[in-house]
């Protein structure tokens, strides 16, 4: 195995961002980039130190392990020497590819906030035997070029011929490029970004509507996605028209069933089908598509289909994908609990539609959505340590359920390693003269407003309080406003729809907010607008101008809608964004070697003291209450026990070791 050696960088909480100028994306609002944004936060500092020393050298070195760089190897050999082929297994998958192309896709993240020639180095080799493999007319997929006359199974005899079925071959493009615009952005190498052009520009020439072209639609979707944004690095227009054929042309073409969202057109489309990573990967891409074309129907369609998923289709953890059978959406309020799907790789895609419909659209609501899934069903996908991986989500468990190291179809640990990096990204954003907090977190950030620099510092402990300090540090762009996201569960809002709703009797929690010392809530310098955020009026900012916000964070108790079938009768535990859960070592009870958390019934109106505990030697806040446990007497009758219960994160499940879990608590006989 080759030598992997990515030293650890001494631990440091703080990235060393690079400032950048903020690319054209179409969007009325652009986000800051996250070479911007320096966190030296306490929270996603630990995330973002657990992917940079654990998570990406592990996918490295199972890439290395599992033969992903042999799959390149032995195409570069092919070409080379035609007699020679080799067997293409089963057991391995088409799209193994990517697996490096992620990898390097988050590598490359981190080098532009964390500078190391020993990775940066690492990575150059890496992308000299994924080149060596390219086709002489650009063609790149392992599967075929290794072994011509006798591909992999799924992938049909001849290019595209299976593209629709399971081939992967644009699937595989996707991340190619996405990967290549990442380290071309990082170290300013085209090397990789070279190699993707070429491939996507064999598949510009290919595949299409004309005369010789092969008129296919991607299997699983992404390309749409990585296509407009080689646009948007390139200038050439000829992959944002390829972006928009490969979705013009969905349920248009030979394959059409829902599994892959090819059902019908996808603006006649109204309700989130199928395989759950697909679909949001083709909403994310709708959304870039419409952004830069301005094809309103794309919206529309995806508007619709968002609030499908919000008011029906919605796990409380920001999940999404009910059934295993196709890693899949299910019927309307069809939310199983032990059996949800809910994929890592579906959450981080739900993150990537929420985060371009708030570009859109500008309301806080994307950003509610975002939060929920981000803090709840997507990191609960990684251990607090960056080394073992949940595919599915489940929101029960009776100890079946165990973080792997790795999956023989590995790309949820892979698209780990390529969204943790770049979550500080999705912190600000900028629109004309107003700049947008999204999400709260310790930083420091610069970004452009009106041609200026404006550079803005965040300290906060969030998500255990709710104190957020946000510091003008320098400011050369005069007036501006600022747009500050008042999180919709602080406003008495679980979703922004009827999916779930408070059931304790808080009617809201309250939230202050200071300037330079001064209360200004509901006067005319700072006002809750109808787009969500408390809006401070534009002023002309100046160097340590502050704004303090306190938001409430009391334990609140959640119902779902009475059509969830499942959850009828139970109650769920939030408190600020995160979700609560029950655990098995959690339960404290007479006799402790019997508690069992699937007999427990909380009370009506259950009260919540905040506890402490340290899981994989990290801190969180845990919540205590009162409940009973049930069982049955020596003459047969019920005799409930009292009980203190303990919730923990639901993020932070499993990591003591197998056992019972819920989110869901039942509250009523």
């Amino acid at each position: 195995m080759r030598t992997l050696l990515i030293p650890l960088l001494c631990l440091a909480t703080t990235l060393q961002a690079k400032t950048s100028e903020h690319p054209a994306t179409g969007y009325p609002i652009t986000p800051v980039p996250f070479t911007s944004v320096s966190v030296t936060d306490n929270f996603w500092g630990q995330r973002l130190r657990a992917t940079r020393e654990v998570t990406v050298p592990l996918a490295f070195s199972k890439c290395e392990e599992t033969g992903r760089y042999r799959n390149f190897e032995n195409a570069t050999a092919h070409l080379k020497d035609p007699s020679k082929v080799f067997e293409v297994k089963e057991s391995t998958f088409p799209f193994d590819d990517t697996d490096p192309y992620k990898t390097i896709e988050g590598a490359s993240y981190l080098l532009q906030t964390y500078p190391d020639k020993h990775l940066r180095h690492y990575i150059d080799s890496i992308i000299d035997i994924i080149g060596a493999a390219q086709e002489p007319d650009g063609y790149l997929y392992t599967a075929r070029t290794q072994n011509p006359a006798h591909p992999h199974p799924w992938s049909g005899s001849s290019r595209w011929s299976s593209e629709e079925q399971g081939s992967h071959e644009l699937y595989n493009l996707g991340h190619m490029v996405e990967a290549a615009i990442a380290h071309y952005q990082a170290t300013g190498s085209r090397k990789f970004l070279d190699i993707a052009i070429r491939y996507a520009d064999c598949v510009c020439r290919e595949v299409g509507p004309a005369a010789g072209q092969a008129c296919i639609v991607p299997g699983h979707q992404i390309p749409e996605m990585a296509l407009a944004k080689l646009y948007l690095v390139t200038g050439d227009k000829k992959y944002l028209d390829e972006a928009k054929f490969l979705l013009d042309y969905r349920g248009k073409t030979t394959i059409v069933h829902e599994y892959s969202q090819a059902h019908r057109p996808v603006v006649e489309q109204d309700e989130a089908v199928g395989h759950a990573v697909r679909a949001a990967y083709m909403y994310a891409g709708m959304a870039d598509v419409a952004a830069l074309t301005g094809d309103t129907a794309y919206i529309h369609a995806i508007d619709r289909i968002w609030d499908n998923i919000v008011s029906k289709k919605l796990y409380i953890t920001g999940g999404i994908g009910a059934t295993n059978q196709g890693e899949a959406f299910g019927k309307n309020y069809e939310l199983p609990n032990m059996t949800a799907y809910c994929e890592t790789c579906a959450a981080i895609g739900f993150t990537y539609v929420n985060h371009r419909l708030f570009l859109l659209h500008g309301e806080s609501k994307y950003y509610d959505v975002l939060e929920r899934t981000l803090y709840n069903g997507l990191i609960s996908g990684v251990s607090l340590d960056g080394g073992t991986f949940y595919y599915p989500n489940p929101l029960a468990s009776n100890g079946q359920h165990k973080r792997q190291p790795w999956f023989g179809c590995a790309c949820c640990p892979s698209n780990i390693c390529r969204f943790i990096p770049s979550l500080p990204g999705y912190v600000y954003a900028v629109r004309d003269r107003s700049v947008y907090v999204n999400l709260f977190l310790a930083n420091s950030a610069t970004m452009t407003v009106g041609g200026k620099r404006v550079q803005l510092s965040q300290q906060t402990s969030y998500p255990w309080n709710g104190d957020i300090t946000i510091t003008v540090d320098k400011n050369a762009a005069g007036s501006f406003a600022l747009k500050i996201r008042i999180p919709g569960w602080l406003q008495g809002h679980v979703l922004p729809s009827d999916l779930y709703s408070y059931s304790d009797d808080i009617k809201s929690q309250g939230y202050t907010c200071t300037l330079n010392g001064e209360e200004v809530l509901n006067t005319t310098a700072a006002t809750l607008t109808a787009d969500g955020y408390l809006t401070l009026a534009d002023r002309k900012w100046k160097k340590g101008d502050r704004v303090q916000l306190h938001f409430d964070m009391q334990p609140r108790t959640v119902r779902a809608d009475a059509h969830v079938r499942e959850d009828r009768g139970m109650i769920c535990v939030e408190r600020g964004p995160l979700v609560y859960c029950a655990e098995r070592p959690d339960g404290y009870a007479a006799a402790e070697n019997d508690f069992d958390i699937t007999r427990l019934l909380v009370n009506q109106k259950p009260h919540f003291q905040l506890g402490s505990l340290t899981i994989a030697n990290t801190p969180v806040t845990t919540l205590i209450t009162d409940a009973q446990l049930l069982d049955f007497d020596a003459q047969g009758r019920l005799s409930p026990t009292d009980v203190r219960l303990t919730l923990i994160p639901y993020y932070a499940w499993c990591h003591r070791g197998s056992g019972k879990m819920r989110v869901w608590l039942r509250r009523d006989l």
